[in-house]
């Protein structure tokens, strides 16, 4: 086996019973920075990776993900603060060290070398004997659906092969750690779609902790068992997928985390954990953590993504007065550009303009582009921030372009 498999189904601790102790992270960072010249690309961050764990590091161009990585894998050095790789202090230990597997974006297999001398080369410099090295290659080709193509060279293989063959070349040394700097980006989207289900199968099969690096959004929602969302060489939020797309803690991971429309709205009464905002003539409930700095009276902005809204008949009570600008057909689904009542309008970029995401080919019957229709805004799925420039209070409208803060 290359690695003991995690047991998912070990029972919970009964009660009366002494839990057992937790294990020590596989890979944990005290207070890291870095930064390259006068420019820091990394704030200072503490992260813990889980034994077994599949954490994606989430965020644009830039935001420091890849530094991150790169820091865990000893090909950059951190300026300040630590790192633990299991029990051993590894901030000054370099790469080949450290127990790690790496998959880079661009595979860099050698391409004199076959599958099979690809796959065995860290085994090859770590001295492994010979026939060891042969069976170990082997075992992992299988695993990553290979067998067959020991003997053929990168250049013969297509570009999900040679994926395969970076990642064989990665598990084959045991690590400790798996790490993946973007590996599905030269990808195809079926392919990469298919990658990615490989991929999570071979994970949770082996038990091997793995930090895995993109910017697709969809991608972390549905390999990962927690996203660390960044932006701008900071963290933003850590939490599991559930969380950082419905919970999420500040208006860039609220617009980062798939799309979303903006509503303007007015604080109206903060009590406990719940605070009350004012959309139009709609009273909706919200987080109070997010407006916690907002005072009651001040506007806000509620985000609500596309497929939480929905569209009644015109007039309907309970509703925000609309009108449907345009259709676009999604195939699975149809979006609903609509236009909100002038009175809800705000600013000259912003237009009220809402996405409605509606499963199903209904609405291109019922929905004509001009006809009057009402705005339903449901009580579940609403976060609240205080409002910014830029925001509906402010002079723009939609976000969630998966753009990066304006500063950076």
């Amino acid at each position: 086996m290359l690695s003991k498999a995690l047991d998912l189904t070990a029972p919970a601790t009964l009660p009366g019973t002494a839990a057992a102790p937790r294990a020590r992270p596989a890979v944990r960072l005290d207070g890291v920075v870095k930064r390259f010249g006068a420019v820091t690309a990394l704030e200072e961050s503490w992260l813990q990776v889980e034994q077994g764990e599949f954490l994606t590091l989430l965020g644009p161009s830039g935001c420091g993900k890849t530094t991150l990585l790169n820091l865990m894998a000893g090909f950059l050095e951190a300026d300040a603060g630590e790192i633990f790789i299991g029990d051993d202090l590894v901030t000054a230990t370099p790469p080949y060290e450290r127990e790690v597997g790496i998959v880079f974006q661009n595979y860099a297999l050698f391409p004199h070398m076959s599958v099979a001398k690809n796959v065995g080369y860290g085994l090859r410099v770590r001295g492994v004997p010979r026939r060891e090295i042969a069976a170990r290659v082997e075992e992992v080709l299988a695993l990553v659906k290979l067998s067959g193509f020991a003997d053929r060279s990168p250049r013969q293989l297509s570009g999900g092969q040679q994926q395969r063959v970076a990642l064989a070349r990665a598990l084959v040394i045991r690590p400790k750690v798996l790490l993946l700097d973007e590996p599905f980006s030269a990808l195809d989207k079926n392919l990469r779609g298919a990658m990615q289900v490989e991929l999570k199968e071979i994970q949770r099969r082996l038990g091997v902790t793995t930090v895995f690096v993109t910017h697709d959004q969809g991608e972390a929602l549905s390999m990962s068992d927690r996203i660390v969302v960044m932006s701008a060489g900071r963290v933003r939020q850590i939490g599991t997928p559930d969380q950082v797309y419905r919970h999420p803690q500040d208006r860039f991971v609220a617009g980062f985390i798939g799309d979303v429309n903006l509503l303007p709205g007015r604080l109206e009464a903060r009590a406990g954990e719940r605070a009350t905002v004012a959309v139009g003539d709609l009273r909706r409930e919200v987080e109070a953590d997010t407006l916690r700095d907002c005072a009651t009276g001040a506007a806000v902005d509620v985000f609500v993504r596309p497929d939480h809204l929905g569209v009644r008949p015109a007039g309907e009570s309970g509703t925000l007065p609309a009108r449907v600008a345009a259709l676009v057909y999604q195939g699975s689904h149809i979006d609903l550009h609509i236009d909100l009542h002038a009175d809800l309008r705000s600013g000259p970029m912003s237009g009220g303009r809402v996405v409605v995401r509606m499963p199903g080919h209904g609405a291109l019957a019922t929905y004509a582009p001009g006809s009057p229709v009402a705005l339903l805004v449901p009580q579940a799925g609403l976060v609240a921030f205080p409002a910014e420039p830029g925001s509906p209070n402010g002079q723009a409208g939609r976000t969630g372009s998966g753009q990066d803060d304006p500063a950076r």
